[in-house]
């Protein structure tokens, strides 16, 4: 198993040439050693490094979500860094004063097989901002940790296009970054000069940890694999006033709230055909975000069999339980989500207002099913030429 960015420092001048490069990175940019792309690159004598990007959560840091990261020098190599995670949509592209000083962008992010994961938006606007200022782009491929077999979800409804969802892909995509890359570029039109260094030893069915690589969280509350495989559903979540688990130590496989009755909801969830999943009720008590220092109904998830566990169908679950059993209690997020306050945050999550609308007036967990799973037309089309691996 060797990384996009193994194969690179291999044999940078094959990929690379001698271009002026710049470098989407964070923590998760490491070789199979732990050491980062950027010391491995800024040493490399036949790499000329130029200028950092680094997306949310910033390049070497762990700043919470939705938390602006600001520009500064890398304290290792006193390279540049920009910020691609500020206060504005503007903020989450690189500007064309910044590609000027670059002949090639270079992009090296883990992500973790959900499309609300905000690391594919950043390339698709780093991709979208290259092609206007004709700038190549290499993308140093990683495996999907989920696996890159089942899809779950829906696409996006026009007119509801965010960052935790630019293009009408399902929740669960079952594409490494590299595959989203061309998807977007072909199917979603940038048309950008694209290149993806692809993993060499991945196979579609191998999850993260068949892969003989070590996990490095992607975000502060991606701790581990196991909150990746329950991420398809449970960031649905993060559109309630239920708790999805941040400030505990298992964030999405832990969740709920002060007004949650645990047995009562687990009783609830197991008149669902939820497959590979076992509810535990239990109680937690965040020590940041929603509910801090509050003592919550909690249910976590233990799933038993990875492969045949339902992530999506879980979330929207969940969602339809507590709606029916707590109606004044539970509510849907009203502040301002990923850049926008226009719409419901639920919304952007699941690609359509339908869900929402169905889940409120009372529909059983297959009609809402129904309407999530909806609208990958686009996606179901150009798949298979995006994939690069068996």
């Amino acid at each position: 198993m060797r990384t996009g960015l193994e194969r690179l420092l291999e044999e940078p001048r094959r990929w690379l040439g001698k271009a002026r490069v710049g470098l989407v990175a964070n923590p998760t940019t490491v070789d199979r050693r732990l050491a980062h792309a950027v010391d491995l690159m800024y040493r490399h004598p036949d790499i000329d490094l130029r200028l950092l990007f680094g997306p949310e959560h910033g390049i070497r840091g762990a700043a919470q979500d939705m938390v602006g990261v600001g520009g500064a020098r890398d304290p290792a190599t006193a390279l540049p860094e920009v910020s691609l995670y500020g206060k504005s949509f503007e903020s989450l592209s690189p500007t064309p004063a910044h590609l000027s000083q670059i002949d090639l962008l270079v992009l090296d992010v883990q992500d973790v097989g959900a499309r609300y994961y905000t690391y594919g938006a950043t390339m698709a606007l780093c991709m979208r901002a290259a092609k206007k200022s004709q700038v190549k782009v290499v993308i140093l491929d990683r495996p999907n940790p989920i696996g890159g077999v089942q899809i779950e979800g829906g696409g996006l409804d026009a007119g509801l296009e965010n960052f935790c969802g630019l293009y009408p892909i399902p929740q669960r995509h079952a594409m490494s970054i590299g595959e989203m890359a061309r998807l977007y570029n072909d199917t979603f039109d940038i048309g950008c000069e694209l290149e993806v260094i692809a993993c060499e030893g991945w196979r579609r069915a191998a999850y993260y940890d068949e892969c003989d690589l070590t996990w490095v969280m992607p975000s502060p509350n991606m701790p581990t694999l196991e909150t990746a495989i329950v991420y398809p559903g449970m960031c649905l979540l993060e559109g309630t006033n239920l708790s999805e688990g941040r400030g505990t130590t298992r964030p999405f496989e832990l969740f709920g709230a002060p007004f949650v009755d645990a047995r009562k909801l687990a009783d609830a969830l197991e008149r669902y055909d939820l497959p590979g999943v076992l509810l535990r009720p239990c109680v937690i008590e965040p020590t940041f975000h929603k509910y801090a220092r509050q003592r919550c109904g909690a249910l976590q998830l233990h799933v038993t069999d990875r492969r045949a566990f339902h992530a999506y169908r879980t979330g929207i679950g969940v969602l339809i339980a507590v709606r029916s059993l707590w109606p004044d209690d539970f509510a849907w997020r009203t502040e301002p989500y990923e850049f926008r306050d226009d719409v419901p945050a639920i919304d952007l999550l699941t690609g359509t207002a339908g869900v929402r609308k169905a889940i409120d007036d009372g529909e059983d967990i297959d009609s809402v099913m129904r309407i999530a799973c909806a609208g990958t037309e686009a996606y179901d089309a150009g798949r298979s030429s995006a994939l690069l691996y068996d």
